[in-house]
């Protein structure tokens, strides 16, 4: 009987990606058919080794890659070249990417020229405009063209790969994502210390205000886009019932303008980019969230928070279906009115935590794992959505 283990490399260098591949990694760890390498391309270092540390994970390979002011040709040739190098050295059976970043482009590259399999995390996603957002929708397609294994967070995703041309096999699995938010809540809520010391590093939140939850970082939004989500911060914070926080992304294009246009206004908090649990606990506590970050997307609707999405398109339509998200786009009346609404009719915010998290059950890195090992699972399948309800209660309040 052949005995050997699979080698699987998973490669990964953003924190986002970290986050989302963290529990699937802790999976392979424990799987006694799998030989788990992991390799990491060190961008956002800072915030990449705090999701490390969390999920209690040490890289076999840290590859370094990022220079100040690079491109991302400057960045993807030096990611194949470097990915090579391990991939020539580990000889995996399979190679494991995530997502839609250039650093999963190049793995899977780098990986097809060497004929190795590739496995797509997060598979399927679409918008149908390869503006938007840029580069991450020719990424994701890319990455899909060249994998055999494709891992897709809902059947819609599924659906997506369906209409194309593409060889590999698809499975529903639900997003990692969701995998790592019920260990990151679980741990709060069970840590009464950890709760208090996440607590202390926010002394100005007013327990009797809206929190209203600020992420913005898309390149497309970078100029008029970002400055009109900002005009429609300052409005906001007129409210004196209001608190907004913002942890600024560390890109000069978002920082020059957020702090520009929102530093010194009153109700307005910038802060720096949290660590993961410090995040988690901001949504915890949060009123409701705008964002235009696709993790977000689907973390909120886990803990019951309506999510404004800031973009006029979304890879992450499920959300949009299921009534627990609205776009909202970059435009400033259209932010401050949905946010007065959400803020003054509580009828409006709970038709939102009425509804289904339709990414993910908190089971998505042990079907992957059993995909890879070549074990029979059952699929991930959400409950039917109630969009209607957010439907009919926005309707209803705008008219």
């Amino acid at each position: 009987m052949n005995t050997k283990r699979k080698t699987i490399l998973s490669i990964f260098g953003t924190r986002p990606e970290a986050i989302k591949m963290a529990p699937l990694v802790k999976a392979l760890e424990a799987e006694p058919e799998i030989r788990s390498v992991v390799c990491v391309t060190g961008q956002h270092r800072s915030m990449l080794q705090q999701v490390l540390d969390l999920f209690e994970i040490t890289p076999h390979h840290d590859l370094a890659v990022m220079s100040e002011n690079q491109s991302l040709n400057g960045l993807t040739s030096r990611l194949i070249a470097s990915i090579d190098d391990v991939i020539t050295k580990e000889q995996p059976d399979r190679v494991l990417v995530h997502g839609d970043t250039t650093t999963a482009t190049a793995g899977a590259l780098a990986a097809f020229h060497r004929q190795v399999p590739v496995a797509h995390v997060e598979a399927g996603l679409r918008t149908g405009d390869m503006k938007s957002p840029w580069p991450e929708e020719m990424n994701r397609r890319f990455v899909d063209v060249v994998s055999d294994l494709m891992f897709v967070p809902t059947s819609r995703s599924r659906a997506n790969l369906a209409m194309e041309t593409l060889h590999g096999r698809a499975f529903v699995t639900g997003n990692t994502v969701i995998d790592a938010l019920q260990s990151a809540t679980k741990r709060i809520d069970s840590q009464d210390a950890l709760r208090r010391a996440l607590d202390a590093r926010f002394p100005f939140l007013d327990a009797s205000k809206h929190l209203v939850l600020v992420t913005g970082h898309r390149r497309e939004s970078f100029g008029r886009g970002l400055r009109d989500i900002c005009a429609a911060l300052v409005r906001l914070a007129r409210r004196s019932d209001v608190q907004i926080v913002y942890p600024v992304h560390l890109n000069p294009n978002v920082r020059a303008t957020v702090i520009s246009a929102l530093g010194g206004a009153p109700n307005v908090f910038l802060i720096e980019p949290q660590d993961y649990l410090g995040f988690v606990r901001l949504l915890q506590r949060a009123t409701l969230v705008l964002t235009d970050s696709g993790g977000v997307q689907e973390e909120a609707p886990s803990l019951g928070k309506p999510v404004l999405v800031m973009r006029d398109v979304t890879e992450r339509p499920e959300a949009i279906d299921a009534g627990t998200a609205v776009l909202v786009g970059t435009h400033s009346d259209a932010i401050a009115a949905t946010v007065h609404l959400l803020l003054d009719d509580t009828n409006a915010r709970a038709a939102f935590a009425r509804n289904v998290n339709p990414y993910g059950d908190g089971r998505a890195s042990a079907r992957i794992v059993a995909a890879l090992a070549g074990r029979p699972f059952e699929e991930f399948k959400p409950v039917t959505p109630r969009s209607k309800d957010v439907a009919r209660v926005m309707r209803e309040a705008f008219a």
